[in-house]
């Protein structure tokens, strides 16, 4: 049922993808569309204490990692076992574990221990390549003995292993020495330059160790050695470094770029207290989402003097880590707003969280806010929803036992995971779970296999029956109307009493009507429904009837048909009924923050709102009230009256932040009934549900 980890598919990549991450950004970034899946952490008390109780072993904090994968008590059992296999010298098993660590968590607190690790046991299996790159990139980010263990690692590795990027780039230096004055050493220069640019850290470094300050290269190789600090946020390296540049070569050609990447690196310091950024799509294929986002906001901040900043994040990692970068070092923003989604706002989230930026993003990604204590999250996600349905038809309906029904793409498949999850965590159990594809329009097989009216040659009953008409004298003709007869009769075996189709609603108004023809009964809410059904099915008693509450997700909400009712309603009709599902927003809420939203929204715009526009308006909202009520003057003293913010009356409702940054509020909870949809009463304890899994501090 659950989805196998995603660790054993990318399990021949690691090497190649955790040299990525740990190299010059410049390059590193290159990783993050392969999926930067993590820097995505997450809290387990499960996990920790599977991680006290594990054996003292490599082995035993191997199985801790794998059967808690995305924990932090897994990824301390990652370098517990790297660590362990590396005193003892196993070096393949100390290189698998810290390859997997830094892949998966390139921010752990010991992430510079590893990479230095990761390089010598690398550099001892005599893969001399990988542990050039690993050691010469990690000694960047090292200090004392450490650095010095990986630069000298770095140059028996590139020594064993016959590497010439070291040569060429001497062969460069010197070629530029000795060219004469004239077109000879301009090309000579040219080529050095082109040369410095594919060049590691170690090479550049070891050249300015080597290069004096009269050599014509030492300008070169000294600005370029600064940008890998910038890259790196080494800040301290990078000011001593430009310093020495700017005071020993003041006429250099590189200079003016020194001196611009200096003022840039001091920017970052520099804070309008009143500034606020927001990185979200306003152009390409997300626009829209982006527009309605930005609307909200521009509709909180009317009448204040708050500075809203927008970048374009295009939907795209790359674009949305560079708008970070320019809120901080070119607008001086106090914090940021945004991204919408996953990949962009990971990479968004990672940049924020190295330059203490505080972020308070709009993703849905599970477990985002481990990244750091920079970054926070208000949107509705899939565990929430997963909680909330759980919580309700347990606690509310009563209900112990559960089915889901589920497309065959991601979200259909995280969401019945975690339902799954929450169901049991609850107290519930799962009777079955069925799949379709994602452009499917028929569902009768999905229905019969829910009910048991599908492999009928598994059921006693259906075998039985077949065999009395076997037995009895009749022809072909009427043995096979007998047999047919008899496979028609079969009673459905509904044994679950709430079902979960978490898809859209377009799919969902064909998901239920296939359900009545099996015999799933939906569509009754009390016992004048129950009496209707029981005429129409011919059932003695009411108690022979068993009914299912469909269940949905905020993906079941729907635009206004043409008879003014949900076009979920009008087209499932009847057998949409009673069904109940749950959202992040609701337009006809009489809760009066929402109320209050719903109605400056249609006087602004003259139309509805959805979700995005209130999560838009809520985020900027918090935001100004931080600004306005704390006045804070630094990003840090931000930060704190974000994490410090407690029941914000929103229009998704009252909002808090846990201490893991993950929003905190009572979701809306929807039923459907002849009239459309109403707004329900949530259960008691959701007002201290959060949206989200709590993750790595």
């Amino acid at each position: 049922m659950k989805r196998a980890p995603v660790r054993a598919a990318l399990a021949p990549l690691l090497p190649v993808l955790v040299l990525l991450s740990l190299g010059c950004p410049a390059r590193r970034s290159a990783a993050t569309p392969l999926g930067d899946p993590a820097s995505l952490v997450r809290v387990d008390p499960a996990a920790d204490e599977a991680l006290a109780a594990a054996p003292r072993t490599v082995d035993g904090y191997l199985a801790v990692s794998a059967a808690h994968a995305g924990t932090t008590a897994g990824h301390e059992a990652l370098y517990r076992a790297g660590s362990l296999a590396f005193e003892a010298k196993d070096w393949a098993r100390a290189r698998q574990a810290f390859n997997t660590l830094l892949f998966e968590n390139p921010l752990h607190p010991f992430a510079d221990d590893a990479r230095l690790k990761l390089g010598l046991a690398t550099l001892e299996l005599k893969a001399y390549r990988d542990a050039y790159q690993v050691l010469s990139n990690a000694a960047a980010r090292l200090t004392g003995a450490a650095r010095e263990q990986a630069l000298e690692g770095a140059e028996k590795a590139r020594a064993l292993g016959g590497l010439a990027g070291s040569d060429a780039l001497r062969d460069a230096v010197k070629a530029l020495a000795d060219a004469p004055e004239g077109p000879s050493r301009e090309a000579a220069r040219a080529k050095l330059v082109e040369t410095v640019e594919s060049a590691e850290f170690l090479e550049v470094a070891r050249a300015v160790e080597e290069t004096p300050l009269s050599h014509p290269a030492w300008d070169t190789l000294t600005f370029k050695l600064a940008r890998i600090y910038y890259h790196l946020r080494e800040w301290g390296r990078l000011h001593e470094t430009l310093d020495e540049l700017l005071r020993s070569a003041p006429s250099s050609p590189w200079a003016a770029d020194a001196r611009a990447l200096q003022a840039r690196a001091e920017g970052r310091n520099k804070v309008k207290p009143r500034t606020l950024g927001f990185v979200l799509p306003t152009t390409g294929k997300y626009k829209l989402f982006g527009e309605a986002v930005l609307r909200g906001a521009q509709l909180a901040l009317k009448g204040s003097d708050v500075e809203l900043v927008v970048k374009d994040s295009q939907g795209d990692g790359q674009a949305a880590g560079r708008a970070v970068e320019e809120l901080v070092f070119q607008d001086g923003a106090v914090a940021a707003l945004g991204p919408l989604m996953g990949e962009e706002s990971r990479r968004a989230a990672l940049v924020a969280e190295e330059l203490q930026l505080p972020i308070l993003t709009l993703s849905r990604a599970e477990g985002i806010t481990g990244i750091g204590p920079h970054v926070f999250r208000n949107m509705l996600t899939n565990s929430a929803q997963a909680d909330a349905l759980a919580e309700y038809a347990t606690k509310v309906l009563g209900h112990k036992s559960f089915a889901v029904l589920y497309p065959n793409i991601p979200y259909g498949v995280e969401l019945t995971n975690a339902f799954w999850d929450a169901v049991l965590a609850q107290g519930g159990t799962m009777r079955g779970a069925e799949t379709y594809e994602h452009d499917q329009t028929t569902f009768t097989e999905e229905a019969r296999k829910l009910v048991g009216r599908y492999h009928l040659e598994d059921r006693s009953d259906f075998l039985e029956q077949t065999r009395e008409v076997a037995e009895q004298e009749l022809d072909a003709y009427r043995k096979r109307k007998a047999l047919e007869k008899v496979k028609g009769k079969v009673e459905p075996i509904v044994d679950f009493e709430a079902l979960l189709v978490p898809d859209d609603w377009k799919r969902v108004g064909l998901v239920a009507p296939a359900l009545a023809v099996e015999d799933i009964i939906t569509n009754a809410c009390d016992s004048a429904d129950l009496e209707r059904i029981r005429k129409t099915t011919g059932k003695r008693d009411v108690k022979d009837l068993k009914t299912v509450t469909l269940l949905g997700t905020n993906q079941w909400s729907s635009p206004r048909g043409r008879s003014g009712m949900p076009e979920l309603v009008e087209r499932a009709g009847k057998f949409i009924q009673c069904s109940i599902y749950v959202d992040g927003f609701y337009v006809d809420s009489e809760r009066p923050a929402t109320k209050k939203f719903v109605g400056a929204y249609r006087e602004a715009h003259g139309k509805d709102p959805g979700l995005l526009e209130a999560i838009g308006h809520d985020v900027a909202k918090m935001a100004r009230q931080v600004i306005e009520s704390g006045k804070p003057q630094t990003r840090e003293a931000f930060r704190s009256g974000l994490a410090e913010l407690r029941d914000f009356e929103g229009a998704t409702g009252s909002t808090s932040f846990t201490d893991k940054r993950e929003v905190k509020k009572t979701l809306f909870f929807l039923g459907i009934d002849t009239k459309g949809v109403k707004e329900l009463k949530p259960p008691p304890a959701a007002a201290s549900a959060t949206t989200a899994k709590a993750p790595a501090p």
